[in-house]
């Protein structure tokens, strides 16, 4: 028992910096990529989300763990789960960005159980598409030229936040409806 508590110790603390750097990556790349990296400046906090796996058939969810910053700072951890219904088959991992223009618009996203509903849409930064990042529906496409250099017609926040994604992996076909459910945990 010793044996397997020393390895699971060692092994936990030897993942832990990978941990790190799997937020200071994510939030690097998000930096670099175009308009999201301008929110940085003006945000007043933002939540970074990875890797959110994404699969369906029919009926499909999402799921990924995220870390979520005032001014900088790391004050707590969320938690994403999502729910779909309607035709959709595969599976994907994106990385996800919500940045909070305001301590309002933070507070209210780390207030509990925050929740975008089903015509909430993100910016998509991949080689070479973007939609207008908004939390109140409607999208519009952009072109872009090379990998992470998507730029959006319309840019800025919506209702406080502006939500952006990056395509890690995977193939995914989807025309359904579900929102997105968001959990906070503090830091102690």
């Amino acid at each position: 028992m010793q044996t397997l508590t020393r390895v699971l110790t060692l092994f936990l603390v030897l993942s832990m910096p990978a941990v790190a750097d799997e937020y200071d990556n994510a939030i690097k790349a998000f930096r670099n990529a175009g308009e999201s990296g301008t929110f940085f400046d003006s945000a007043y906090g933002y939540a970074v989300f990875p890797t959110i796996g994404k699969g369906g058939i029919g009926i499909g969810g999402a799921h990924g763990s995220g870390r979520v910053y005032a001014q900088g700072k790391a004050v707590g951890t969320s938690k994403m789960t999502q729910v779909t219904v309607g035709f959709q088959l595969g599976g994907q991992a994106y990385s996800q960005i919500i940045f909070f223009e305001t301590p309002q618009a933070l507070a209210n996203f780390t207030s509990g159980n925050f929740e975008f509903g089903a015509q909430a849409t993100a910016v998509a930064i991949t080689a070479g598409v973007s939609a207008e990042a908004n939390t109140g529906g409607g999208a519009a496409a952009g072109i872009s030229g090379g990998q992470n250099d998507a730029s959006t017609q319309s840019g800025g926040y919506r209702k406080g936040m502006a939500i952006f994604t990056l395509a890690k992996g995977g193939l995914m076909y989807e025309a359904s409806l579900g929102g997105q459910k968001y959990s906070y945990q503090p830091n102690e």
